[in-house]
């Protein structure tokens, strides 16, 4: 398996004051998620190792025009690891966020505090990049598969890092008197430790958490457009809703305008 070749480390040390995470500005080296030394890029011959050509999959994955898959290309693992690790995925989540951030600043707000933006947490607020370099880049892999009792060990672990691109939105977005909400396909029974992590890694002054209900069964697309209804009939403008799948901002209502991070790690429909 390409990535058991990465060498990878421990995630770097993650800060939470405002400064810390300034990967915009002049001087101030970008955080790290997880730390890999370098063996090729995203692109080069991993872009289209073993005939496959893993970039023209990932834009189809990203565009939408693939769906339901289960697994990445088992000959595009080494790809995907290196597109998430490597500054590919963080200058493509960089270019989201400043147009989300740009649209925010342009918002007029009714002035009665009723603006709120949903945050998916998943590969949106929180990286669960050093559980996928452990486990292999891809949902379902031939080394190794997915397993929900492993990955929700992770989760309760609330080690998972920041992403420094969509916490500069969530920043923003407080300054500018918008309620950030969290919509998280996470179950209610992992709340404590997802308040935690988000507290840890440095969010705060959300208005709300919504987790999903232990057992609940219906599609990603139904859940959260349903909770998102619930934020609509009482009163509140969804004025924003960034996520990292598809299914975080498809369904009625989905928010005034909605902004799609990139994930070819997996697919949730």
């Amino acid at each position: 398996m390409a990535t058991a070749r990465l060498v990878l480390l421990v995630a770097l040390v993650f800060g939470t004051s405002g400064g810390a995470w300034a990967a915009q500005k002049e001087d101030v080296a970008a955080p790290v998620i997880h730390a890999l030394r370098p063996l090729a890029g995203s692109g080069g011959h991993l872009g289209r190792h073993g005939g496959v050509p893993c970039d023209s999959w990932r834009l189809a994955v990203e565009a939408y025009n693939m769906r339901d898959w289960r697994t990445v290309p088992a000959s595009c693992e080494g790809y995907v690891g290196n597109y998430m690790l490597g500054g590919h995925y963080r200058r493509d989540s960089a270019v989201v966020v400043d147009e989300a951030v740009a649209y925010a600043e342009g918002l007029k707000l009714g002035g009665k505090g009723k603006e709120v933006w949903v945050f998916d947490i998943d590969e949106t607020s929180l990286s669960n990049l050093p559980y996928y370099a452990t486990h292999g880049f891809g949902y379902v892999t031939l080394l190794s598969p997915y397993n929900a009792t492993s990955f929700n060990a992770y989760v309760l672990e609330g080690s998972a890092p920041v992403l420094p691109e969509t916490q500069r939105l969530f920043r923003k977005l407080i300054s500018l008197g918008v309620k950030p909400v969290f919509l998280t396909g996470r179950t209610e029974d992992q709340r404590a430790i997802t308040v935690a992590n988000l507290r840890r890694q440095g969010y705060s002054g959300w208005m709300k958490l919504v987790l999903k209900p232990v057992g609940f069964k219906a599609s990603a697309i139904v859940y959260k457009s349903g909770e998102r209804k619930k934020l609509q009939d009482a009163g509140y403008v969804i004025v924003g809703n960034i996520g990292d799948q598809w299914s975080d901002i498809l369904g009625t209502p989905e928010g005034a305008r909605t902004f799609k991070l990139p994930d070819p790690l997996y697919y949730i429909g």
